[in-house]
């Protein structure tokens, strides 16, 4: 079993199974549990009848607690995908971090909360040849599913140790608004634009619901004073921001 050193504990998942197509394991998905303890959280992870696990879970004081050998494939992200790669199971490495999420009073992450994630994930990238940026959220890889870890989860402060990918989101401003119902180049371009960051969005033009799910996505993530899914100025700069760093 490939382990952390990091790890304080290990409860193990009988929800594994080898990973698939001999593909390099080069993700970090970052989740959040939704359940009201952590102890709550372990429990389901590990039930066989949950169907669902992770490599780690981490806890509110920062502690790690390993469920799944890094070698295994854990069932954490279900249907998702990101730059056109389905199985993100058997590529990725799962984190569940404590919060009880938005249905239970959704929560800040505390500093030494997020000082566990950034070391777990170091250690992490200590063996695998992960490139920083496919550091992701489970909303990323999932956004017509999932939310978490949502826009609380402090990924500035990730990307000062190192990790994921962030810029300033760009400030608000006066001007024309995508949304649904919409068609034409300015719709096509948004679409393309997250389709080439790695979003699974189609380019049709055409502002449809997954459209907007997507943006929501984005906005949880890089922008997120506004979560609406809703193609505005400053959302749309924010994006280009986003880009135009990759080339910086």
């Amino acid at each position: 079993m490939m382990r952390s050193p990091l790890a304080r504990s290990f409860v193990l998942s009988p929800n594994i199974e080898p990973r698939r197509g001999g593909l390099p394991i080069d993700m970090i998905v970052l989740h959040y549990t939704g359940m009201a303890s952590a102890a709550a959280a372990t429990a389901w992870l590990c039930n066989p009848l949950s169907g669902v696990s992770c490599h780690y879970l981490v806890l509110s004081d920062g502690g790690t607690v390993q469920m799944v050998g890094e070698e295994m494939r854990a069932w954490h992200a279900g249907v998702s995908g990101w730059e056109g790669e389905t199985d993100t199971n058997s590529r990725s490495i799962g984190i569940e971090v404590h919060n009880p999420g938005h249905t239970l009073g959704y929560a800040e992450f505390p500093v030494r909360q997020m000082e566990g994630v950034a070391a777990l994930c170091h250690d992490i990238l200590s063996r695998h040849a992960i490139l920083p940026v496919r550091v992701l959220a489970h909303s990323d890889v999932a956004p017509a599913r999932k939310i978490d870890p949502g826009e609380k989860f402090d990924w500035g402060f990730l990307f000062r140790q190192g990790l994921g990918h962030w810029v300033e989101a760009a400030p608000d401003a006066e001007g024309p608004v995508l949304q649904p119902g919409d068609s034409g180049t300015a719709v096509e371009e948004l679409q393309s634009i997250l389709h080439g960051y790695g979003y699974g969005l189609a380019v049709t033009g055409k502002y449809d619901a997954a459209t907007k799910t997507v943006v929501s996505a984005f906005q949880r993530h890089f922008r997120r004073s506004r979560v609406d899914g809703l193609g505005d100025p400053g959302t749309i700069a924010t994006l280009r921001r986003l880009i135009a760093s990759l080339s910086s």
